[in-house]
């Protein structure tokens, strides 16, 4: 396989092989499954274009995906890579034994040395044999007049066996083979070769002997022929000797790179390079960081590295869990994906937190319920947790999570419920748990109270209170006096048939904006700072007129201008939208 990727292009994945015995067309079927039941994701088609050159199966990878994690996704869980078990069962000494790799490869040099000292044996006597029949020859060829006599004087061959025999020190081999020489032979050329192949037969006699007697000799050449069959066979490897694809951590493929990771109101989520974010002058417009849909909007947004963990805490207790990396990658104008298509999320589970982690990051997560449950956890008590999820905090039934905040371990809280009581203390009132615990009381409740917001303070942030009439203002901090966990708490301000149940509780600074969204999905977008900075026990201000609907939900996000060279572009290609619609 290998990787093409263009600047202007998708990139695609180009498979050229196939492991042995896997059928292209069964392969195919089965990536285009994974890909309808989401197993394998960030894959947008697949191509065959097999033609008389060869194997070329394409597949176009989305532009928001990983190439490379789609690659190992496929390498784990299809044909692409499969394992091959070999037993390795061979005879050893005549006996059926399972060898090891290093056993296998010692008996394997034992039996190639057995082959060359067998070999070296079988040819020793052969030369031995045909220095015999020389040696015979050349003594003939030195008595030839006495041998022509014998032989002339002879009555047959058997007669002139036994005369040969008892006039010269020859055998009857040697003797068969002077009866059969012919007169060619008598030459002296002839002789000279006999004498020259007499001499190389005693050096070949000499060599077979010494490699008999010296094993160094004959691994030596087992050596030398094992490297002519590979330099004679050698023709490259069809299979590659490499890691399993299946067990690497694909973290470690990705570049590790700050990004803006952004969740809407109605859940889509993106991440953008912060690099996108162009620095500008002093006094500039800014840019479009998210376009959501009509009636939607930003409201988590934060920077992180591409490498860190993402934990999605939803009002079912639950969390998940991502890496940055994993969070679908648009352009700033894009509206994202739907979260629900990234998380196993049950039905009418909704993310109500994102906290990004870093690595071997210190300090707790503090939870509210809508039962006014409190829980303080060790935020190494969420490592490796699962796309599938795993329980934050044990609920009792009826009960949802409200609230997840990040601190340091010493940090104030303030939790308030819909009747208007809250309550503020400190976070070493509550004791640390592990995670799959129910945790504290945070606030007396009354019947049919619940808990509606909860804040972990930072500095010089105000006390945001939005009531369900539209009323509201913000207060100090101080104004809320720090009180023992557990007990009635104080008004967070005045509530009556006029301003209606408290639906908000946050913290906001200047140059943040406060969304809400009434019961029949009207939304209103007002400045921070524009809503009265007043005393705890006031009953605020009227900041939205509810004739159309009581306030459903509240949310603080940053305030995001969209520049007039952003808004030119959009105008002259409205289809961009539509393209990333689809």
């Amino acid at each position: 396989t290998e990787i093409e990727q263009n600047d202007n292009e998708k990139a695609k994945i180009i498979i050229t092989e196939l492991p042995y015995q896997v059928n292209k067309a069964k392969l195919i079927q089965q990536i285009a499954g994974y890909v309808k039941d989401k197993k394998i994701e960030g894959i947008a088609d697949i191509k065959e274009e097999s033609d008389r050159h060869g194997l070329r199966i394409v597949i176009d990878v989305k532009k928001d995906a990983q190439p490379q994690v789609v690659l190992n996704m496929l390498f784990k869980h299809t044909a692409l890579q499969v394992s091959n078990g070999i037993t390795f069962l061979a005879l050893v000494n005549n006996e059926p034994k399972i060898l090891n790799l290093k056993e296998m490869l010692f008996y394997y040099l034992e039996h190639q040395k057995e082959v060359v000292v067998r070999r070296t044996k079988f040819d020793l006597e052969k030369a031995k044999e045909r220095q015999h029949i020389i040696e015979g020859l050349v003594l003939a060829l030195a008595n030839i007049d006495e041998v022509i006599k014998i032989i002339r004087s002879s009555i047959d061959r058997a007669d002139a066996t036994a005369k040969l025999a008892a006039a010269f020190p020859l055998s009857e081999k040697q003797i068969g083979a002077i009866l059969d020489m012919k007169l060619q032979r008598l030459t002296s050329l002839e002789v000279n070769k006999l004498k020259e192949e007499l001499a190389e037969l005693d050096k070949l006699v000499a060599d077979l002997s010494d490699i008999l007697a010296k094993p160094e000799r004959v691994a030596e050449i087992v050596k030398t022929e094992l490297l002519e069959v590979k330099e004679k066979y050698d023709d490259g490897r069809k299979t590659e000797i490499n890691l399993d694809y299946s067990e690497i951590d694909i973290s470690d493929l990705i570049d590790k790179e700050d990004v803006v990771i952004s969740l809407t109101h109605f859940g889509y989520i993106k991440r953008i390079p912060v690099a996108e974010y162009k620095a500008q002058h002093r006094g500039g417009k800014g840019m479009t960081g998210h376009k959501p849909k009509e009636d939607d909007f930003v409201e988590t947004m934060f920077v992180t590295s591409t490498h860190d963990d993402l934990l999605f805490f939803t009002n079912k207790g639950k969390v998940y869990s991502m890496k940055g990396y994993e969070i679908p990658e648009f352009d700033r104008t894009a509206r994202g994906r739907a979260i629900v298509n990234l998380l196993l999320l049950e039905e009418g589970e909704k993310v109500t937190t994102i906290i990004p982690v870093k690595d071997e990051e210190k300090g707790f997560l503090f939870m509210a319920t809508k039962n006014g449950l409190v829980k303080k956890t060790a935020i190494e008590e969420f490592d490796k947790i699962r796309k599938t999820g795993k329980i934050a905090i044990k609920l009792t039934d009826g009960d949802e999570l409200v609230g997840v905040s990040y601190s340091n371990g010493n940090q104030d809280v303030v939790i308030a419920s819909e009747s208007g009581k809250c309550i503020k203390f400190n976070e070493t009132d509550v004791r640390a748990t592990a995670r799959d615990t129910q945790g504290v009381k945070s606030l007396d409740l009354s019947k049919g109270d619940n808990i509606c917001g909860m804040v972990v303070l930072e500095e010089n942030s105000d006390i945001l209170t939005i009531t369900e009439n539209g009323f509201g203002k913000r207060s100090d901090q101080a104004s809320y006096r720090v009180q023992i966990r557990g007990g009635k708490g104080c008004k967070a301000g005045v509530f009556n048939d006029k301003t209606g149940k408290l639906v908000c509780l946050k913290q906001v600074v200047d140059g943040q904006d406060v969304m809400m969204i009434t019961e029949n999905g009207i939304i209103i977008r007002i400045k921070a700072e524009e809503i009265n900075k007043i005393g705890r026990d006031t009953q605020g201000v009227r900041i939205m007129n509810t004739d159309e609907g009581k306030i459903a939900t509240v949310a603080v996000t940053n305030r995001e201008e969209e520049s007039d060279e952003t808004s030119e572009t959009e105008n002259q290609e409205p289809e961009s939208e539509i393209k990333t619609e689809e």
